[in-house]
């Protein structure tokens, strides 16, 4: 089941400079939400502090009934939540399975003498981990890739690896930073079948995405950010017609 996410006042500065001032808005769970805006509007940055990179400097982070305002990113992981980057980090060495089975070992049982050992219950333990690894490459539509190298494939399936790592810790709250950046026509497509299956399941997830196709095709709602702050909510389609949107991506047309 899909985790529900709600922000209110969170406020993030550098050195006095205000990234963020007073954004809140609240994600259902089992919903795609999306955040969008210009270049410079502060999405990443709150995806930074809805994640534990960054801790805001004020504010309020819940996920369901628990407050996690400030917490490590290890801390977020025990409640649910998985996210990817904009520039993905990855064993580059390493195939394309064994990068995706790192996101399951915390589930692994067993003490490291037991593995060490190999005992029967770790290495059952470990085929079944493999299997799903393989079912979640199969679903990012990687499965071909499976022992190649990560660093054969391009810079935009390095984020659909990254996609099946994070699937891997059965997240209850998924975040995504330009999931679709640098895919081709049918690697959306698929990313984009991949996102509705997630939510068919219950799964929320909260996307910081550019293309504004991706954005309509797969959002229940959006929360439009400027300059660090809430311009608008509402849905894709509400927010594609909203003039202050239009006025912030394209700017005023007697600047134009």
């Amino acid at each position: 089941m899909g985790s529900r996410l709600i922000l209110e006042g969170v406020n993030l500065s550098f050195g006095g400079v205000h990234v963020l001032e007073d954004v809140g808005f609240e994600v259902a769970a089992g919903s795609v939400f999306g955040l969008v805006g210009p270049n410079g509007a502060g999405k990443t940055s709150l995806f930074n502090c809805i994640s534990g990179h960054y801790r805001p400097s004020s504010g309020s982070i819940r996920i369901d009934d628990a407050e996690v305002f400030g917490l490590a990113p290890g801390k977020l992981a025990g409640h649910g939540l998985a996210r990817t980057f904009q520039h993905p980090a990855l064993q580059l060495e390493a195939t394309v399975l064994e990068n995706v089975l790192l996101g399951g070992h915390t589930r692994l049982p067993g003490s490291a003498a037991e593995w060490a050992l190999r005992l029967p219950r770790t290495v059952r333990a470990e085929r079944e981990l493999r299997a799903e690894a393989l079912d979640t490459l199969d679903r990012v539509g990687l499965r071909w890739a499976a022992n190649d190298a990560a660093d054969e494939l391009s810079h935009g399936l390095h984020k659909s690896i990254e996609l099946a790592r994070a699937l891997m810790l059965h997240p209850g709250l998924l975040l995504l930073d330009e999931p679709a950046a640098g895919l081709s026509h049918g690697e959306v497509e698929h990313f984009i079948s991949t996102v509705k299956s997630l939510r068919s399941e219950g799964m929320t997830v909260v996307i910081v995405e550019h293309n504004m196709s991706v954005i309509s095709q797969v959002t229940d709602r959006v929360v439009i950010l400027d300059h660090g702050k809430k311009l608008m909510e509402g849905t894709a389609a509400e927010a594609q017609a909203d003039p202050r949107v239009i006025e912030a991506y394209l700017g005023a047309p007697d600047a134009a």
